[in-house]
């Protein structure tokens, strides 16, 4: 799988397409076995109720596929929508993109070569970088943390461990249905594929933009699926008291990470740090691993300290914000969603084994 990067000053002989194009079409049956798959252990265990910790007491009644759909239409149609707009908009006026430009920039970029060096010689690198920043992570944060902090306050409220496993076996429906989504259009041209694609493609993907944004989605099926037994686990080992401080720790301390060092590094950082990733062009910035770390401690010590736990616990904040600024630059480009949150939960699994 070829993932070298690529030099944007340089043009990509025609055999670089062809490579990047198989690793995009690698990508897209890897997710598509996976989610099949998933879907069937999904569809035998609600049938069976075999499996407890999964879906023995869930139930696909009219409220749940109504939860589930409308949060499908407004977080990926509605808002997609919007965004592709804004995104539309920023590279006309402000990056100067033609018409046949932005064409390129929203399609699969899979039936035709798409040079990134041919657009950062025309246009400029640092605001193509900002406007990819503002259209992925302005649609990200917006949803993310909304939802972020809707299911807080749930948890917050709600101090039964049932509640946990329910938005829990929520979001995995979720990312079933969202996944074959984002698997459905994933070589279309037309203008929904835009709207659910366009606004987190990066033009500096390149032809592997939409294989990004698969690889990230279905390792955040893979997180929600995880979630379901390890989240159930963690609202029994922790007080009610304590769960939605947890649950901060674990999800919106990642949010926070994620997105901040993504926005940091597009308009503070020089891009100098070359990793591995799922992109044409894959760099990462000190100044946006900074502000990530930043950012997650304030977050971290801000939820701890605000509900008044003892001083282990900002140690864990601490832990929590480093172990998220180190994933976050040195996990490959795409994964490091799914390693922060993960080992976020297995860090407080530990925690409240060490405290018992």
């Amino acid at each position: 799988m070829d993932v070298s990067v690529a030099a944007p000053g340089g043009a990509q002989p025609s055999s670089v397409f062809v490579d990047r194009r198989r690793t995009a079409d690698r990508i897209f049956r890897g997710a598509l076995i996976f989610n099949a798959a998933l879907t069937v252990f999904w569809g035998v265990m609600l049938a069976t109720g075999e499996n407890a910790y999964f879906f023995a007491s869930y139930d696909v009644s009219r409220q749940a596929l109504t939860r589930v759909f409308t949060g499908i239409l407004f977080f990926y149609v509605l808002w997609g929508f919007f965004w592709y707009g804004v995104k539309t908009l920023l590279l006309r006026y402000v990056a100067g993109f033609s018409k046949d430009e932005r064409r390129q920039s929203f399609s699969s970029r899979m039936r035709e070569p798409f040079d990134v060096g041919e657009f950062v010689r025309r246009h400029s690198e640092r605001r193509i970088r900002i406007i990819d920043m503002i259209g992925r992570r302005g649609r990200f944060i917006t949803l993310a943390m909304a939802a972020f902090f809707y299911l807080y306050s749930r948890v917050a409220a709600d101090q039964s461990s049932n509640f946990a496993t329910l938005f829990l076996q929520d979001n995995l429906f979720d990312a079933v249905l969202t996944s074959w989504i984002f698997l459905g259009f994933y070589y279309s041209d037309g203008f929904l594929a835009a709207a659910f694609y366009g606004p987190q493609s990066r033009v500096m993907d390149g032809v592997l933009a939409r294989a990004n944004c698969l690889l990230i989605t279905t390792l955040w099926t893979v997180f929600k699926f995880v979630m379901v037994p390890l989240g159930g686990r963690l609202a029994s080992l922790y007080r009610p008291g304590e769960f939605a401080v947890v649950f901060a720790l674990i999800w919106g301390s990642y949010i926070v990470t994620d997105a901040t060092s993504e926005i940091g590094g597009a308009l503070f950082g020089k891009q100098k740090l070359r990793v591995w990733g799922i992109g044409d062009v894959n760099r990462k910035s000190i100044g946006g691993t900074v502000t990530g770390f930043v950012a997650a401690l304030v977050f971290c010590v801000w939820i701890v300290l605000g509900h008044g736990l003892p001083l282990p616990w900002v140690g864990l904040a601490v832990v929590i914000a480093a172990s998220n600024t180190v994933l976050e630059l040195l996990s490959p480009r795409g994964t490091d969603d799914v390693t922060m949150a993960i080992t976020n939960a297995l860090i407080c699994w530990g925690f409240a084994a060490l405290a018992r």
